[in-house]
């Protein structure tokens, strides 16, 4: 089936963002790629690599860059969110009052936002009213697919025939996508791997080996899982690539297992942060987690301390030592507790 040559507008420059309309653009849509800053969008525009955020990756001469929102968006068929979730609302509550009708959203985020304790969706529907939007998420580490590295991911939308949309709008020989109607989960799992990541990341810092990452990654899902189910989620998707795959990955790479790293090395969260331009979605996720946990009165015993030493600096050993130290249980893959 030949794929349709769609306008897509990719709103948010970061290192994801630039990625999706790079592969977008790629497979013959119309892309445009938004950013808040119109000082950077002129610098991409002239040097055609995004050295903050992707770097040693070209952009396409061809793909047109724009810091003008209405610009973007107007036309468009699709517009794909890869904003912080921090900073959605307040972009996706400029384009009230255009008329969307015809307009599909795809979230790529993978946060929840702090003050509401919503899941991206849950936010455009708020701003927007009844469009229609799906969730992309999965172990996508966004320079190799880039880079032209095999990757898998699921799209989850509650309408299906607008997730196999989006499915057939994205897949192509190096990226596969499957579909999902159970948002919450995906959206759920692309958040909540965050802070399980970070605790890798400590654990890497302070030098422990395969055992201790192995551990963190199975009881980690089962976290997640639980949280998941308490909200709603389908508990199996937990199991697949928006939850365990994106996990695994993220407790191997990436931003959040590095801050960890730092961590676990002695440096103070905020010099950490300081260091870096990147948005690092497992600090406030983990606010957030711990928030939502309390509220539906369900136990995250790894999130609880990774907040701990976030933001209590709790030293890393203690932590490590009230873990290990909790009574005795039969290991349950349930969302039993």
């Amino acid at each position: 089936m030949p794929k349709p040559c769609i306008r897509i507008a990719v709103l948010g420059d970061g290192g994801w963002g630039t990625t999706l309309a790079i592969h977008l653009h790629r497979l013959g849509h119309r892309v445009t790629l938004w950013g808040a800053f119109p000082d950077y969008i002129k610098t991409l525009q002239r040097r055609r690599h995004n050295e903050k955020f992707l770097p040693g990756v070209r952009i396409p001469r061809e793909l047109p860059m724009t810091a003008d929102l209405p610009e973007a968006v107007d036309g468009a068929q699709l517009v794909v969110l890869a904003i912080p979730s921090q900073y959605l609302r307040a972009v996706v509550r400029r384009m009230k009052g255009r008329p969307f009708t015809r307009t599909g959203f795809v979230s790529v985020a993978k946060g929840l936002e702090r003050a509401s304790l919503k899941r991206m969706t849950q936010v455009v529907h708020e701003e927007l009213g009844a469009v229609r939007v799906a969730a992309l998420s999965g172990p996508n580490i966004a320079r190799e697919i880039a880079t032209g590295h095999p990757a898998s991911s699921v799209v989850a939308s509650r309408q299906a025939a607008f997730a196999s949309h989006i499915q057939h709008v994205f897949m192509n020989e190096r990226l596969r996508l499957y579909t999902s109607t159970d948002v919450i989960g995906v959206e759920l799992g692309g958040a909540l791997k965050n802070p399980i990541a970070i605790a890798a990341g400590i654990g890497d810092g302070l030098g422990f080996g395969a055992n201790a990452k192995a551990a963190l990654i199975t009881r980690g899902v089962v976290e997640m899982a639980r949280l998941g189910a308490a909200l709603g989620a389908h508990e199996g998707t937990f199991w697949g690539l928006s939850g365990l795959g994106d996990l695994v990955t993220t407790c191997l790479g990436g931003r959040n297992r590095w801050l960890g790293e730092q961590l676990g090395k002695g440096r103070r969260l905020s010099a950490v942060l300081a260091s870096t331009p990147m948005v690092i979605e497992g600090v406030e996720t983990t606010r957030t987690a711990v928030s939502l946990a309390r509220r539906v009165g369900v136990e995250l015993p790894i999130i609880e301390e990774v907040h701990a030493m976030l933001f209590r600096r709790k030293p890393p050993l203690r932590a490590l030592q009230a873990l290990m130290s909790r009574a005795k249980k039969m290991e349950r893959l349930t969302s039993s507790r």
